[in-house]
């Protein structure tokens, strides 16, 4: 067990070292070889498939309350297995997301404090988590009628608006999904750019973009949630587009898709984007994030003038619910690495230069959920 616990207490020590078959912290716990067996199964390997419920959700016939947070680093599979079971199952199915992180209901998370009735204390100003649960339970197991079987079968929590709201499906069905273009001064609009354009930044393995906030479960204090982005958004590495300040409040719900033009020095290249609320004083947090890994060979679509192949990379940002108030404004944050919430790619040891393409052919832009 001392060992264990050392490995625990000196984790974050290993954050920066590349994964090996001589990673101190496995040899030193004896799982070396297996660890890195399973690490370098492919996506589609049959070994997932013996623990994974994605081909029995049909078998899983029960009646379920599914509970997350916008910050929780299993905030995507809890919506789909939400949608799963309510579309493979005809049991009773309950989606509620806060703006929790994963196992911490509480009104503050991160750097934010979303008001009394986001914690579980005083939910919705009506009950606490318990009470949810008793119900719940009464209803299913003691035949009471505790009124939860009638309720909305959804219940998100609005961040920006700090309130929640009643939803009967997901994605909502009023949803607008809406194109926001890049271009090369910086700017994010629903314009695509008209002249041809292009920007780069070096990737450095070396010293990776480090993780500040967000959907995160890593060992360290206060790492997830809401945080201020200001010292990465200073590094050369992230490239930054933003709308302008915004008339008019404007709601984004539901998940969220970067898709990129991309070109690479390394064979295989990552992708990150993170969405980003920008405050009239210029505090900056983020609302969720995503990466890619892209083999540039494979997916090659082009090839530019200087002989580069020219590949399409798309970004699953999962989901959020946040609304951008007036003066605020909508940004977006592209690099290669998010770490330690992403592995790094270690492909090149030295830095790679990694190129974004902005125009008409090569339209590279974020798709936001926005709700009238």
């Amino acid at each position: 067990m001392e060992i264990w616990q050392a490995a625990v207490d000196s984790l974050s020590k290993t954050y920066h070292e590349p994964l090996t078959d001589s990673w101190p912290i496995l040899t030193e716990l004896g799982v070396a070889e297996d660890f890195l067996d399973v690490y370098k199964l492919a996506d589609d390997d049959d070994f997932w498939k013996q623990v994974s419920i994605i081909d029995h959700y049909q078998k899983i016939a029960y009646p379920a309350i599914h509970l997350g947070g916008w910050y929780d680093n299993l905030l995507k599979s809890t919506i789909e297995n939400y949608q799963m079971m309510q579309e493979k199952t005809n049991t009773l199915q309950k989606l509620i997301i806060g703006p929790w992180t994963h196992g911490d209901f509480n009104s503050i998370a991160g750097e934010r404090d979303f008001g009394i009735k986001a914690s579980e204390s005083f939910l919705n100003g009506k009950e606490d988590l318990t009470d949810l649960h008793l119900r719940w339970f009464d209803y299913w197991l003691k035949n009471k009628d505790t009124g939860i079987a009638t309720e909305a079968p959804i219940q998100i929590f609005i961040m920006g608006k700090n309130e929640w709201r009643n939803e009967y499906e997901w994605p909502l069905a009023r949803t607008a999904y809406t194109p926001y273009y890049l271009h090369k001064n910086g700017k994010l609009t629903r314009k695509r750019e008209q002249i041809a354009a292009k920007t780069t930044y070096l990737h450095d393995p070396n010293h990776p973009v480090p993780t500040v906030g967000g959907q995160t479960l890593y060992h360290g204090v206060n790492t997830s949630g809401p945080t201020k982005q200001d010292l990465t958004e200073k590094r050369k590495d992230v490239l930054i587009f933003e709308t302008d300040e915004l008339e008019n409040k404007l709601e984004v719900t539901g998940p969220i898709h970067a898709h990129l033009w991309v070109s690479s020095e390394a064979s295989t290249a990552d992708f990150t984007a993170k969405l980003i609320d920008v405050y009239p004083d210029g505090t900056t947090y983020n609302l969720t994030d995503g990466i890619s890994r892209v083999k540039i060979t494979e997916s090659q679509i082009d090839t530019n003038d200087a002989g580069e192949s020219i590949a399409k990379v798309n970004i699953d940002l999962w989901a959020t619910s946040n609304l951008f108030l007036a003066g605020h404004k909508i940004r977006i944050e592209i690099a290669s690495s998010n770490h330690p919430r992403f592995d790094v790619n270690w492909q090149g040891i030295n830095q790679t230069k990694q190129t974004i393409y902005m125009s008409e052919e090569y339209p590279s832009h974020l798709v936001l959920p926005i709700i009238e």
